[in-house]
């Protein structure tokens, strides 16, 4: 397991050898793959090299299942596990396929829930807005603190408190703060794919999955995978992390990752 204590070393710094080992790669995608929510040339090229050289890659990411549909459908990755490990959109033979982590009759009880922390959260704390892509959220909220609207660090730290006072598990993104009821997180969605798509347990192969990020909500992972990444423009959230990538690459966004792309010198 990575020293979480010890900053990143340079992502130049990962041996010709570890890089061979990597047999899957997990990803972020806001501000990991994507600029302003768009993702950037070099990511989608990366994929694509990833994709021909048969290396499965999965998305793990707290945006909500609707606003991941089209991108599971269009980019050369094998799945996007959505609303931080609650939902999974994959290709089979018979077009999209969406399944949940919860049952049904868990989400049916949860919706109410859901909108009822959603007001509390607007009510309480001044400035709270819900994310913009709120609409096609199934088993979660989002209040934006980065991408159409600003909170500064109190106001983040207040819909937190409100959110956790409520019973539910939180988090902060690079651009979103996520709350939701149940247990999942992107661990258990991760492994819940790998097992799901491949047959493989992830736990068996920890060590040949490499997993690249950006953010404060990607530190279980960076804590749990050896071979992580995180891009430059991690280091904005220096002060707020605990746990660090193993590696930090010189490129940020879209270009950090497909920094790390070319690192494993991915082959046809």
């Amino acid at each position: 397991m990575p020293d979480t204590a010890r900053r990143p070393r340079p992502l130049s710094d990962l041996s010709p050898a570890l890089a061979r080992s990597v047999r899957g790669v997990l990803t972020d995608i806001d501000d990991t793959l994507t600029r302003d929510g768009a993702i950037e040339p070099e990511a989608l090229a990366a994929l694509q090299a990833l994709r021909d050289a048969a290396i499965p890659v999965i998305a793990i990411t707290g945006r909500p299942m609707g606003w991941s549909e089209p991108f599971a459908r269009d980019w050369p990755i094998d799945a996007i596990v959505a609303e931080n490990g609650a939902v999974a959109l994959f290709r089979d033979a018979q077009g999209l396929r969406i399944e949940y982590a919860q049952d049904e009759a868990t989400r049916a009880r949860n919706t109410l829930r859901l909108r009822r922390t959603a007001e509390r959260v607007l009510a309480e704390v001044p400035g709270a807005t819900l994310a913009q892509d709120s609409a096609g959220r199934v088993t979660d909220i989002a209040i934006d603190h980065a991408e159409f609207a600003h909170l500064a660090q109190p106001q983040i730290d207040a819909v937190l408190a409100v959110m956790r006072s409520e019973g539910m598990t939180a988090t902060v993104s690079s651009i979103h703060i996520n709350g939701w009821y149940g247990e999942h997180d992107k661990l258990s969605g991760a492994r819940w794919i790998v097992q799901r798509l491949l047959g493989r347990s992830l736990d068996a192969e920890t060590a040949a999955w490499a997993y690249v990020g950006d953010s404060t909500n990607d530190q279980a992972m960076f804590g749990h995978f050896p071979i992580s990444v995180g891009v430059a423009n991690l280091m904005q959230f220096a002060d707020r992390l605990h746990t660090w990538p193993a590696y930090l690459s010189a490129g940020q966004r879209g270009q950090g990752f497909a920094e790390f792309v070319a690192a494993l010198r991915p082959r046809r």
